[in-house]
Order: C-alpha cells, then sequence, then structure tokens
C-alpha cells in the first residue's frame, strides 16, 4: 500500500501533498480487514464511516474498497439491519463504550438474526452503502466484475433496504424511522433533545464512559444526553432488538437517513440492471420516497426539511444539516431545490470562518460551535451537500463548498469537524473519512454525479 502514496498524478504541489496526507491517515487507520474512523476515540469498524471510507479508498485501491464494505456485511444480521458497529475481539472491552458485553448481540440479538461473530451493536446508520458500493464498482468496473463484487453485495444491499422499509416504517408513513440517536449518525444533534425528554436516563454512576479519555467534555454529549443514549439502546437489547416488540421510546423520521435511502435505490437500480436483473422495482421505490419525504417532512416556510417525531407525530421546529441533505435527491421538485439553496446560502447556514456548512443552525437557540453536532462544521455533510448541489446543476455552490472542504481538511490535519465560527479544528484529528472524501473530492469523476 505504501506505494500509493508514490504513484505520479498530474496535479499541482499543494493537491499532491493533500493527497499524500490523506492517503496516510488511510493506510495508518487500516487494520488489515476494514478502516478505524480514528485510532483513539473510535477504535472498531462504524457503519456509515465504512462506506465514506470506501468511496476515498476506490482511488487508491478498489480491492481496499471493496474489502472495506464486504468486512462491513459480514456483520449484517439475518433480518437484513447492517449494524452501526462491528467490534475488533482483539481490542479490550473498556477501550469504547458501550462495549460488546453492553450490546450482547450474538444474544440478545439470536432472534432477529444477530451472527454469532463478530460481536455488534443492536442499532444501525443511515444507508449510505449502496451508493458506497456502486461508486467503488464503477471505479473499475472489470476489476469489480472478475471478483463478482456486486453479484455478492447487491443481494445484502437490497435485504438492508427491505428491513428498513418494513421493520422501520414506524409512523405508516413509508419512511424509515430511527430508534436512537445515533443512528442518524448526527448523534447529539439539538432535533433529538424534545424527543429524547421523554426518555428516562440511566443514572450517570451505572456507566463508564470511554469517550471522555480522549475528547474534550465540551465537545461531547452530556452525562444526561449519555444516560438517556443508554437507556434506550438498554430497552432496544431487552426486547431482543426485535422493532414488532420494542416500546420505542425514540423514534424519528430523518431527512438525511431517508434521503440516503432514496439515493442508495437509485444505486440499487443500477446495480440490478448491471447484473441482468430489472431495475424499476428500486427505481419506482426511489420515486415513491422522494414523494413522501416532501410530503411528510418538507417545510417550505424554512425552506428545509424537519425531523418528524413520531412520538407527538409533528416535525420538530429545529434547522439543522440533516434538512439540507435531502439536496443530494436528483428528483426534487425544482421549488424545494430553489428554497434549499436558499436556506444553504442565508443566515441560518453561512458560517463566518469556514465555507463547510455549520450541523445547526447559526441563529438557534441551542446552537454550540464546539459540542458534538450541535454547531460543528462536518466534513462528510458538506460532501453530501457537494454532491447534492453538483446533482442539480449548482455549479458555483458546488465549486465553492468543494474548495472549503480541501482547504479545512488540509489545515486542520483531517479532523473530526471544526469550529464554524472560528474555523478552530475540534474532534480527533487523522479522521478516516475526512481524509476519504478529501481524495472523492480531489480525484472523483463529474460523470458520477449525473443522476
Amino acid at each position: 500500500m505504501n506505494s500509493l502514496l508514490d504513484r505520479p498524478v498530474p496535479t499541482a504541489a499543494a493537491t499532491l501533498t493533500l493527497r499524500r496526507g490523506a492517503a496516510r491517515v488511510l493506510i495508518d487507520n487500516w487494520t488489515g480487514a476494514s478502516t478505524v474512523p480514528s485510532r483513539t476515540l473510535y477504535p472498531h469498524q462504524w457503519s456509515w464511516d465504512s462506506a465514506f471510507i470506501a468511496i476515498g479508498l476506490r482511488h487508491l485501491s478498489v480491492r481496499r474498497a471493496q474489502q472495506e464494505l464486504e468486512s462491513l456485511l459480514a456483520g449484517q444480521w439475518a433480518d437484513g439491519r447492517i449494524p452501526h458497529i462491528l467490534f475488533n475481539p482483539a481490542l479490550p472491552h473498556d477501550a469504547y463504550f458501550p462495549s460488546p458485553d453492553f450490546w450482547q448481540s450474538s444474544n440478545a440479538g439470536r432472534a432477529a438474526g444477530a451472527p454469532s461473530a463478530p460481536e455488534t451493536s443492536g442499532i444501525v446508520q443511515p444507508p449510505v452503502h449502496a451508493l458506497a458500493a456502486w461508486l467503488v464498482h464503477q471505479a473499475d468496473v472489470g476489476e469489480s466484475r472478475r471478483r463478482g463484487f456486486l453479484a455478492r453485495v447487491y443481494p445484502r444491499l437490497a435485504a438492508w433496504h427491505d428491513y428498513l422499509l418494513t421493520r422501520r416504517d414506524l409512523g405508516g408513513g413509508g419512511l424509515a424511522a430511527v430508534v436512537h440517536p445515533w443512528e442518524p449518525g448526527m448523534d447529539n444533534s439539538p432535533c433529538w433533545d424534545r424527543p429524547l425528554q421523554r426518555v428516562t436516563p440511566t443514572p450517570p454512576d451505572a456507566f463508564q464512559r470511554a469517550d471522555l479519555d480522549h475528547g474534550h467534555p465540551a465537545d461531547r454529549p452530556t452525562d444526561l444526553d449519555y444516560g438517556r443514549y443508554v437507556r434506550l439502546a438498554t430497552d432496544y437489547r431487552e426486547a431482543g432488538y426485535d422493532d414488532r416488540e420494542a416500546r420505542h421510546g425514540f423514534a424519528v423520521e430523518d431527512p438525511c437517513f431517508n434521503a440516503l435511502l432514496i439515493v442508495s435505490e437509485l444505486a440499487l437500480a443500477g446495480m440490478a440492471q448491471d447484473l441482468g436483473a430489472t431495475a424499476a422495482p428500486h427505481a419506482t421505490r426511489a420515486e415513491e420516497l422522494t414523494h413522501r419525504l416532501v410530503t411528510r417532512l418538507w417545510d417550505d416556510t424554512a425552506g428545509l426539511f424537519r425531523a418528524r417525531d413520531l412520538g407527538s407525530d409533528a416535525l420538530v421546529d429545529e434547522r439543522s444539516v440533516t434538512g439540507l441533505i435531502p439536496l443530494i435527491v436528483p428528483h426534487l421538485p425544482p421549488d424545494v431545490v430553489r428554497r434549499l439553496r436558499e436556506t444553504l446560502d442565508g443566515p441560518h447556514f453561512s458560517a463566518p470562518a469556514t465555507r463547510l456548512v455549520p450541523s445547526y443552525d447559526l441563529t438557534g437557540h441551542a446552537f454550540d460551535p464546539k459540542r458534538y453536532w450541535r454547531g460543528p462544521a462536518w466534513f462528510n455533510t458538506a460532501w453530501l451537500i457537494h454532491r447534492g448541489l453538483s446533482t442539480h446543476g449548482l455549479k458555483e455552490g458546488a465549486d465553492r463548498l468543494r474548495q472549503g472542504v480541501l482547504a479545512e481538511a488540509g489545515r486542520s490535519e483531517f479532523a473530526e469537524y471544526v469550529d464554524p465560527t472560528t474555523g478552530a479544528a475540534r474532534g480527533t484529528r487523522h479522521f478516516s473519512w475526512t481524509a476519504a472524501l478529501t481524495l472523492d473530492l480531489l480525484c472523483a469523476d463529474p460523470k458520477e454525479l449525473t443522476p
């Protein structure tokens, strides 16, 4: 893999330095079968992290990008879910909390189809995997076909989507619901504050957090929030991770989660066609999901999508980056695209110190420029919005955001996220998806953005 750093590329010296730095992060965080998000704070394999990592790895090694996704799918449950963490058995349990002995997947999840090994969590993360697999396939179609990559991953990814659209249609409106704040990936967003108020927290002396060993308390969720996270995960485990039996204290339809499901359905359509099957069911499902997304979650007055709290069946009155990411959906109504662009460029999301997009409304009551998902600007959400802008032909905005990602990634040493008010690097450094998505924006073929 070291030879990857020495491949000649026709680019300016600064760009080559950035490319080498990003490649080095991914090499250093490779474990032999997959890539950890961070050697310190996140020492196992995370679900949507691996999807983003594969998108970048395809520019270095298509084989390794395929392996990244195949490693993740090895932990898929029989009911179709892809768990949000696959645990490395070589690490001690106190390397991360909640640990394998908390989730007890092979025992508590047996009836739901959890594998006997590896041990996993019982919850999920956003379904960006099919999009990642399709991009990896397109990076070297010949290699993909020689290895039968699509033939292996397509049925697994189709089962994953089936799980989300059957077991997780908790609101009856045809969208997938999340049942834990960790599932939409934006763990500590103010969007979850009101739904979480119904959850009785586990006392802080009943568990030992590991994230504070590597992250500053001012950056991380509070003990009260963590207590609610633990309570929800405990209740789900005690219900055998069965969505039909569990009494979900938290259930939300998230815009980003469902937008990625739509885009990934379109990726499954491409896979099906490549494999000689019919693409129509996936294309039809994507069209139906787009209609439901707009009908159930669009707020035209605010100019963005809102999360829907299924406990009250009401839209959550918070402006978050999750409401902008549906720009990635290719067949949105033109008025929705126009309003999203206006919101993106308006006072709520135009950060003063970076061209990235803050994770929460800069003028919002809960804005915190340092605390996890309550204001900081993230690189994966910027990549998704960049892809959305490009999809809709909004080249000027896409180019500006691309330049922002490249500038901030290099300056911050591939930080997990940055403070949107100062540009200061926050969270852990040498973060894998930051490096991977930087590589993608340096190298990706614009033709891939064509719907």
